[in-house]
């Protein structure tokens, strides 16, 4: 997931909001020694997290408002007529400071949260929401810019200068520029309260994701588990003061293996209904009201901007312009999927009467038995690959793929200061030596860290003064963590997951734009990303990183080979439960009004309407489903449409060769260098010579 920042560098100053702080909130508008104030005497001006402290970012932020808001107003009184340069680029370079105070703070609240940083957000989040809408309806900025755009046709702007400008003035209309003043102001209270639910809901989902886990204190209740698993299970519960028991926790690396692999099937459907559960146990950290609240206001705001429904609003922009455009891909895809599903249903319920189960399958059954299928079909499990997937050899092998495809070269650095002691950071270098950016590293689990897996950074890249500003990406992970004497061994969906998030921090390292701003469409986002997925079984890369980790041995041809037959295995499940999960996005985002409705009910209204079959729950329940406000709105369809895409790009590799530079050459240049920067369609012709087939996606998942 590309994780992108709430925050929106277009933020002008609410000092008035500010001063109403408690004063143990405030601090001074200038300290001295502030590490955010004062250029930070390390390499390449990284954040200073040496020194940053939670006490400072107030007082940044109060400083990078009073410099913006001197941006914003000289812009706004330049006698000067407006022109594309004192307006749209003065406007596009205004708020760094408080673009990199927002961009390190919002990061770190993801991946190392506490009270303090809570507390903190809920302090922030308005203000932020207020700054955005101090911009947006600023009625003399916005004429500024319409000026500009009613003359577009004749200034001699270039493709990237036009698709800023349009972009801008679209957004100051997609942010309520021309609502009245009464509309304005409901408007402002809408976005302030719905910044601070969104809060709440990852807040709640937090706490019930780690809360939730079984306790086993009876090892005959481990048969079936790997030793790798139990040796987890064992670290985890001495983490939590419980020496001598087992916790298993909803946190995948663990939650994942156990439905695999236990042989206790009431354990197994007590580890899944924790998981399922989260946020709607009626408790003081039930996300439903929450959700309902989130929704209600976001009704309430598109129909003040002229839309029916959210969903209408936010794919408006996007690559599928319209519900019915997604609806119409999905069911595309959803029946051969379903199909598929059933079949598979069908051959783990007669695994249960060969045993004389005496039970129907139910959706915590599913991961048990498939991987006894996959076990029988291919002789092949999980526990068998991870030795071959070392986490530092996994690493090799990405950085080898990179070297390969675009010359980059890695150095790690001890000298960089890092928010957490698990980070690794990296200089990462084109071939010619030249310094592309720095990327840091986070890749296993812990209570201060959302779940999943995703990509941002603390500062992207953009042109000052002629030179290119270097990027620094950030790669966050919850992978299966190390044992004692034993090294973080992944399985292989954690392997592309991994590759999967290095492609959007190239998408980051590879950013070459003049500009700021990005308005890359939500649904092709997942194309730099998801591409790289192609790589992971390739012989020729799988020789560097797939390696015993304690022989060093190769994996061996025959092992690849299975893994590459059972590829298509269980892929009816896999697609079945991700789409079910799109057309519970888009239902929510269809909705005219949310209020009152039964969130089960209403979970359960669509899926029978899909024909969802009772075996298989979504990928993910409202209550803990974080995509439905955490930048995928009415977008949770954008991996499978960027899957089209990524799905179709890697065919040119293949019609050259997986290693070509010349293909790679052209889809850096016109992808990961462009992407939000012109037309995504434009861009993708660029590179393929013509639109994307669909065929390519079809045929990866056997659904052809």
């Amino acid at each position: 997931m590309n994780k992108k920042t709430v925050f929106s560098k277009f933020v002008p100053a609410l000092l008035l909001a500010v001063l109403c702080l408690p004063p143990s909130m405030r601090g001074e508008a200038a300290v001295a020694d502030n590490p955010f104030l004062v250029p930070p005497n390390t390499p390449f001006q990284t954040p200073a997290f040496d020194r940053i402290q939670i006490s400072h970012y107030l007082p940044a932020v109060q400083e990078g408002i009073k410099r913006h808001q001197a941006e914003i107003d000289a812009i706004v009184n330049n006698p000067k007529p407006a022109t594309f340069e004192n307006t749209i680029v003065a406007l596009d370079m205004s708020g760094q400071l408080l673009g990199d105070v927002a961009s390190v703070f919002y990061s770190l609240l993801g991946a190392v949260t506490s009270p303090q940083m809570q507390d903190l957000a809920n302090q922030l989040s308005p203000l932020f929401s207020a700054h955005n809408d101090n911009i947006s309806l600023n009625e003399k900025l916005f004429a500024r810019v319409k000026a500009i755009y009613d003359r577009r046709t004749k200034l001699k702007l270039s493709g990237v200068q036009l698709y800023l400008l349009e972009n801008t003035y679209r957004g100051f209309l997609r942010s309520g520029a021309l609502l009245d003043e009464k509309q304005k102001a409901r408007l402002r209270d809408i976005n302030r309260e719905h910044s601070l639910l969104a809060l709440k809901f990852d807040d709640n989902l937090l706490a019930e994701t780690n809360g939730s886990y079984i306790v086993i204190d009876n090892k005959a209740d481990l048969a079936g588990l790997p030793e790798s698993v139990m040796a987890m299970g064992e670290e985890t519960a001495k983490a939590m003061n419980m020496a001598g028991k087992w916790v298993f926790t909803t946190q995948r690396p663990s939650w994942t293996p156990f439905l695999q692999y236990a042989e206790n099937r009431d354990l197994r459907k007590s580890l899944y209904s924790a998981y399922f559960m989260r946020g709607d146990r009626d408790n003081d950290k039930d996300n439903k009201a929450v959700l309902q609240k989130l929704l209600t206001f976001r009704e309430e705001r598109y129909r003040m901007l002229g839309y029916k429904t959210p969903a209408q609003f936010y794919l408006e922009p996007r690559m599928a312009k319209t519900p019915e455009a997604v609806h119409e891909f999905l069911m595309r895809l959803w029946q051969p999927a379903l199909e598929r599903a059933k079949s598979e249903a069908v051959e783990m319920q007669k695994l249960i009467d060969a045993e004389q189960g005496g039970f129907k399958l139910a959706p915590a059954d599913w991961w048990y038995y498939a991987e006894r299928l996959r076990k029988a079909k291919y002789d092949l499990d999980d526990s068998a690959l991870r030795p071959y997937f070392q986490l530092e050899n996994v690493q090799k092998g990405v950085f080898s793929l990179v070297e390969k495809l675009y010359g980059l070269k890695f150095v790690e650095r001890k000298d960089i200061p890092i928010y957490h002691p698990e980070v690794k950071v990296f200089e990462v270098h084109e071939g010619n030596g030249t310094l592309l950016g720095i990327l840091y590293m986070d890749f296993f689990p812990r209570d201060s860290k959302q779940g999943g897996a995703w990509s941002g950074a603390f500062r992207t890249s953009f042109y000052q003064n002629g030179k290119r500003v270097i990027p620094f990406s950030t790669l966050v992970c919850n992978f299966t963590k190390p044992t004692p004497g034993t090294p973080s061994l992944l399985s292989i969906d954690e392997v592309s997951t991994f590759f999967h998030e290095f492609g959007h921090s190239l998408d980051t390292l590879f950013t070459d734009s003049v500009y700021r701003s990005n308005f890359a469409p939500q649904d092709s986002v997942e194309l730099p990303s998801q591409i790289m997925e192609h790589w992971v079984l390739e012989p020729e890369l799988l020789k560097v990183y797939a390696r015993h980790y304690k022989t060093g041995e190769v994996i061996p041809a025959a092992l690849v080979d299975k893994l590459k037959k059972s590829s298509l295995f269980n892929q009816g499940f896999e697609t079945v439960e991700y789409l079910a999960a799109c057309f519970l996005d888009m239902a929510w985002h269809g909705l005219e009004s949310a209020l009152n409705v039964n969130v089960t009910r209403f979970e359960d209204k669509v899926m029978a309407a899909i024909s969802l079959i009772p075996e298989i729950l979504p990928r993910y329940r409202s209550t803990y489903f974080a995509h439905i406000h955490g930048g995928y709105e009415a977008g949770y369809y954008s991996y499978i449409w960027s899957g089209v895409l990524d799905a179709d790009a890697f065919e040119a590799f293949k019609e050259t060769s997986l290693f070509d530079k010349k293909t790679a050459a052209s889809f850096r240049k016109n992808i990961l260098a462009k992407l939000g920067t012109e037309d995504a369609m434009v861009l993708y012709k660029r590179f393929r010579g013509r639109e994307p087939k669909v065929e390519p996606l079809l045929k990866k998942r056997g659904l052809l």
